[in-house]
C-alpha cells in the first residue's frame, strides 16, 4: 500500500529490502534512494534505521516495541548529521487524536474524581500487545496527569496511580483505540477507529516527502504542522 500511494504521488521505488534479501540492503544499492521508508519489527528496527543513517539516507521507521533504543538512535543520527523520523503511527487522524489526548489529560490534571483508562482493538495478527500508539497514549497521560505514575497491562495490577492498557486482539479490525475517563457522574471518552491501513500508509509517505531534503529529528507534528 505505501508502494502504490508512493507511485501515485509520482515518487519511484528503487529497492525493496525484506527477509529474503538483506544482501541488497548495502550502501551502493541504499544511495540510489533519496529516502527510506522502515517496517520491521523491534528485533531488526535499530540496525536497519542505524545502517540508513550511516549510508546518509533520511529515514522514517513506524516499527513499535523497541522504544528503550529510541533515545540512543536519535542521539546517533544527530551526530552523524542525519535525518531520522520515529512514530508509532503515522496515520493523520491519530497524530490529531494525539493532540486531543494531550489537551484532555491536561484539563483532567486537576480533576481527581476522574480515573483514567485505555483501550486498544487490533488484528489478531498484530503480536505486540499494548500496541505502539496505545504506548504513546497512555505516556501523553502519564505526562500531563501526575496521579498516574506508569501504565501497566490489564489484570497486572490494581494500584490507583497506575494507567490500566486493556488490549483485545479481534479479526478484522485494523485499529481501535479507547481513552476513557470516568466518575460517579459520569464518563468523558475519546475514540479513534481505523477503517483500514491507507491512512498509515499516507502518513508514511507524507513523512518521507517531508524529510527528504531535511536533517535533523523530526516527529509526525512537523509533517502534519500541529
Amino acid at each position: 500500500m505505501i508502494e502504490e500511494i508512493a507511485v501515485e504521488r509520482g515518487h519511484e521505488i528503487v529497492l525493496k529490502i525484506n527477509i529474503e534479501n538483506t544482501e541488497d540492503f548495502t550502501k551502493e544499492n541504499s544511495t540510489k534512494a533519496d529516502v527510506a521508508i522502515e517496517f520491521t519489527g523491534p528485533q531488526t528496527a535499530h540496525d536497519n534505521v542505524k545502517k540508513c543513517i550511516d549510508f546518509g539516507i533520511p529515514v522514517v521507521s513506524g516499527s513499535t516495541g523497541w522504544n528503550t533504543r529510541l533515545v540512543e538512535l536519535k542521539e546517533y543520527a544527530r551526530q552523524k548529521n542525519g535525518s531520522f523520523l520515529h512514530t508509532s503511527n503515522f496515520s493523520i487522524g491519530v497524530n490529531i487524536f494525539f493532540e486531543i489526548n494531550k489537551l484532555l489529560s491536561k484539563l483532567m490534571s486537576s480533576h481527581p474524581e476522574y480515573d483514567v483508562t485505555l483501550k486498544e482493538i487490533h488484528h489478531t495478527a498484530k503480536l505486540d500487545a499494548p500496541s505502539g500508539t496505545a504506548v504513546s497514549l497512555a505516556e501523553q497521560v502519564l505526562t500531563n496527569l501526575p496521579r498516574k505514575t506508569n501504565w501497566v497491562k490489564d489484570h497486572e495490577s490494581e494500584k490507583k496511580e497506575d494507567l490500566v492498557i486493556v488490549s483485545e486482539r479481534i479479526d478484522p479490525a485494523p485499529g481501535t483505540h479507547f481513552v476513557k475517563y470516568t466518575s460517579d457522574i459520569d464518563d468523558i471518552e475519546i475514540i479513534h477507529t481505523a477503517h483500514n491501513r491507507k491512512g498509515f500508509a499516507l502518513g508514511a509517505v507524507l513523512a518521507a516527502e517531508y524529510i527528504s531534503d531535511k536533517k535533523g529529528i523530526f516527529s509526525m507534528q512537523e509533517v502534519l504542522g500541529l
